[in-house]
């Protein structure tokens, strides 16, 4: 799709008819898109206030952003975006592997992406980070554990939500599994790699796997409930190795649906 900045007139006539639809009921928004942090400062404060006067009693505002999008935006522009009511950004990390960011042609570099996230932090916001396992397939699990794990002990993110690798059509990954140059990460794989990112970690995020796509719904507070995490990746590993319908059933998961 064609990239666009809507106008601001129309964001406001958006979020009147919002207003109309739900009254006063609204406690979240999520501003959806990409990188609703590239647009002007002003504008969007602006597109902020009138989300407030429209629903008083919102808890939280919360949109997708890009690190390299943050790291250029000057801080005390961040700030007043923040003290606007935008609280919570949640950014695509994917690996911290510099060479499988710029084959995935990321657009950042692992240290564009730190500093996007402490400087988001820094500004206040609540940041969360998204990881795909499996991105390293059955090559460079560890490499991707490794270089994720450097990253995310950098920025300690409130929030790290992992995915699972499913490649898209008309992606390069995709491209490169057709023509037999990925090869998927199998799910003992995926187990091992999330396994060895846990253990690296040294951070105090809240750990998140609760999608459709993720093979085990591992959910907690690290380093407090690391062990616990742990200890279930390792039953499931077993469990693999014993269960030929677990192993069918997980290996069904990458099939479900283009995600």
């Amino acid at each position: 799709m064609k990239f666009e900045v809507r106008s601001l007139e129309e964001i406001q006539s958006d979020i009147e008819l919002a207003k109309e639809l739900y009254g006063g009921r609204i406690r979240t928004v999520f501003i959806g898109d990409s990188n609703s942090l590239v647009v002007k400062t002003e504008m969007l404060v602006r597109i902020l206030e009138s989300l407030r006067s429209s629903f008083p009693h919102l808890e939280r505002v919360t949109s997708y952003a890009r690190a390299k999008t943050i790291a250029k935006k000057p801080l005390e522009d961040l700030i007043k975006i923040y003290q606007a009511g935008l609280t919570r950004l949640h950014v695509g990390l994917e690996t911290g592997d510099r060479d499988l960011l710029d084959e995935i042609k990321k657009g950042a570099t692992p240290e564009e992406m730190i500093e996007g996230g402490r400087k988001a932090k820094q500004a206040g916001f609540e940041y969360s980070l998204y990881i795909l396992l499996g991105i390293g397939g059955e090559e460079r699990w560890e490499k991707h554990a490794k270089g994720t794990a450097e990253v995310l002990n950098q920025i300690d993110p409130h929030f790290i939500r992992v995915r699972t690798l499913i490649p898209q059509p008309e992606s390069l990954l995709f491209d490169a599994m057709e023509e037999g140059r990925f090869q998927s990460a199998s799910p003992e794989t995926i187990l091992k790699e999330t396994k060895q990112l846990l253990e690296e970690l040294h951070v105090t995020s809240q750990f998140v796997s609760d999608h459709v796509s993720d093979l085990l719904p591992l959910h907690g507070k690290l380093p407090e409930e690391k062990e616990r995490m742990i200890q279930m990746i390792d039953d499931a590993l077993r469990s693999l190795k014993e269960d030929d319908l677990l192993a069918e059933e997980m290996e069904m998961r990458r099939h479900l649906t283009n995600l």
